[in-house]
């Protein structure tokens, strides 16, 4: 199974549902709400953003998805993002991002820079947004943003009509300012129409916001360098089958 454009396999039968299964018993409506009374859900409280904005898929990037990032710090140089297709209660989750400073992304081995693509120009854009904030609160954040690296893993190819998580980790990437990297614009109109804002209006507030403190590295984007981008195969390996213990 590849990350590529054919959904890997058959579709699991039913009524077409995404996901498919029964709809939610009066019972299991019950379980849940009493977990989540007697539980902490710590990590899950700790989200306090939410993002909008737009991704592309490395191997193809003709793909582009809108996407819901719903972030949590762990410290000043370091988020985590559950990315949903939607900011619907029923949104699936389709993928994790994780977000490094300039200062952390440039510790890396050339290797593991290709992966990662930076947020400066989707954020000056006015592509990414924190629905219903106000722009003057959100500046502060989005100066911190533009620049940061991330590192994008697509597990649920919504677009591609998958039902189920199938295949293989997609590898995504940003929106950019070159002919390749552009978000079709009718994507980013129903956006801004749903929320009531206009990404061109926030890109003339944004002029003033300044990527990464570095010259731009080489094997962020690495895209642009090379025209050719990352996909993944899986593939039959020996098991490791010594015992972790005597």
């Amino acid at each position: 199974m590849a990350s590529s454009d054919q959904a890997p396999g058959a579709m699991p039968p039913g009524d077409g549902s995404v996901p498919p299964g029964k709809s939610m018993s009066i019972g299991q409506h019950v379980i849940d709400k009493g977990a989540q009374l007697l539980q902490s859900l710590k990590p899950i409280k700790q989200m306090s953003q939410h993002v909008c904005t737009f991704a592309m898929y490395s191997h193809d990037i003709t793909r582009q998805i809108e996407t819901h990032h719903y972030v949590s710090r762990l410290n000043q140089d370091f988020l985590q993002c559950a990315v949903y297709d939607s900011d619907d209660s029923k949104g699936r989750l389709i993928g994790i991002e994780y977000i490094i400073s300039d200062r952390i992304f440039e510790t890396l081995p050339a290797e593991e820079q290709k992966l990662w693509h930076t947020h400066e120009y989707e954020i000056i854009a006015g592509l990414w947004v924190n629905p219903k904030v106000p722009e003057m609160v959100q500046k502060p954040e989005l100066q911190n943003l533009a620049r940061t690296y991330g590192k994008f893993w697509c597990t649920w190819q919504v677009d591609r009509g998958d039902r189920l998580p199938l295949g293989a980790p997609a590898l995504m990437m940003s929106p950019q300012g070159v002919n390749l990297g552009m978000v079709e614009p009718e994507l980013v109109k129903k956006r801004d129409e749903r929320y009531g804002i206009s990404s061109k209006d926030l890109e003339k507030t944004r002029v003033d916001i300044a990527g990464p403190e570095m010259t731009m590295n080489p094997y962020a984007n690495y895209w642009m360098q090379t025209g050719k981008g990352f996909a993944i195969d899986v593939e039959l390996t020996h098991m490791k089958k010594t015992a972790p213990f005597p």
